[in-house]
Formats: structure tokens, sequence, C-alpha cells
């Protein structure tokens, strides 16, 4: 018969591990926190329109703190474990503005991310959005233009966007600090974004300095139509709703 002794020999250890991983369980965050984005290519991939240490720099620092801080909200914003980031957006004026500004960065660059590939690979506009993109705006380099335009006009820090309206008609438009269109925020003009540009100071100020123009047009090497096709045709397929996902 095994005596009571070595029988709590063995518990011992066992209820030891419990006990740690009870700890481990209350100590976890009781809610859903949102993640950092990896980026889709290396750092240096986008050279030379956009240098490795500003791509990492942005990335994981500044990018980073978005995602943090907007986790740092969760304990005082409760609702916010229940949204997911893209829904977030549409609901952002019932939060207050440390949310509205780390939950705007959060999305903002993770659809930029998405938006760029490396020079030569990121194909070309579809059929259907080169159509939409003549008729509103004549052509694609009109549209590039006025694009450019609201770019560098940005006061300050800053989005440069191309949105599809909820009638279905293209928008050049651009918005201050990290808001973005999908943003149910009074001013704002309204609509799914196809293609976003960062003009903050940290995402060019390393390699261009004050030469904000020439990071714009530098950066239209790099825009991934693919993705944008893809975003255009979702929002097509959907006309009485807007789609909140970068």
């Amino acid at each position: 018969m095994v005596s009571r002794f070595l029988i709590g020999r063995l518990l011992r250890p066992l209820l030891a591990c419990c006990a740690a991983l009870l700890l481990l369980a209350s100590a976890a965050p009781a809610w859903a926190e949102f993640a950092l984005p990896p980026l889709p290519y290396a750092a240096d991939a986008l050279e030379p329109a956009i240098d490795a240490t500003t791509m990492t720099i942005h990335h994981d620092r500044h990018h980073g703190a978005y995602v943090a801080n907007l986790n740092a909200q969760i304990p005082a914003n409760p609702a916010l474990a229940s949204l997911s980031l893209e829904d977030l957006q549409g609901r952002i004026a019932s939060f207050p503005e440390a949310v509205r500004n780390n939950g705007g960065g959060h999305w903002n660059h993770s659809q930029f991310w998405a938006v760029m590939a490396p020079k030569g690979q990121g194909g070309a506009p579809s059929e259907e959005l080169l159509a939409a993109i003549t008729g509103r705006f004549g052509s694609l380099e009109a549209m590039q233009k006025q694009f450019n335009q609201a770019a560098a006009g940005r006061f300050g820090s800053g989005w440069a966007w191309l949105i599809r309206k909820p009638d279905g008609s293209l928008a050049v438009t651009s918005t201050a600090n990290q808001d973005n269109p999908l943003m149910n925020l009074p001013g704002l003009e309204r609509g799914t974004p196809l293609l976003g540009l960062d003009v903050w100071e940290h995402a060019y100020y390393l390699h261009y300095q004050n030469r904000r123009p020439d990071y714009i047009q530098a950066w239209w090497d790099l825009v991934n139509w693919t993705e944008v096709n893809r975003r255009y045709g979702e929002a097509a397929a959907a006309p009485s709703t807007t789609p909140d996902r970068p």
C-alpha cells in the first residue's frame, strides 16, 4: 500500500505546477489585445524610395507605440475588448481622444504597409478601377496630381487618401493626425480608403528632410495596386456599406 507520505511527495510537484499556472492565468490580461502586424516585406525592400532605417523605426517604434497605447486604454474603456480594429474606426466618436489617436494610428499604419510593395511588384490598376478613376478624374495621372496636392498641402501631420464614397464615386481627401475616412467624426469626408499615404515627418524625414513632395513622388513607385484593386472590388461588391478592414 502506498503511504500517505509517498502520496504527499508525489502530489506536491503537481500542486505547485497547478499553482504556477493559476498565477500566470491571473496575471494575463482579461481582454483581447490589439497586435502589431509584421511588415509584409523586408525592411529594406522599398529602397531607395523608403530606406530600411526609416521603415524599421516607423514600424517598430511608431506603429508599435500606437498599438501599446491603444491596449493601455482597454481597462478604462472595456468596450474596446469586444471591437475589432476595423469596427472601432466607425465608432471612434464614442471614445476619448487617446483611443481616437492610437486606434487611428494603428489602423492607418496597418493599411499603409499593405498598400505598398517593392518597386516593380505592385502590379497596375485593374480595368474596373482604372475606368472609375478615369471617369472621376479624367486620367490616372490627373488623380495622382490631385492626390499629390492633397498630400503636400496637408499642414502639419496627417494622411492623403483615395476613397470610394458611399455613393460609389471616388474622391481624393486628406485627414489630420491619425484620423481616417472611416471615422464617424464631423467634418470628415467618409468613405472606404483604397489608398492612403502617411505624410507625418517620421515617415520620410531621415531620407528626404523637408522635401515632402520628393517623398510623395517617389512613393508612387511603391504602390501595391493589387491590394488597391482588392479593396476597390470589395467596396464595389457591397455598395450599401463602408467596409472597415485595412
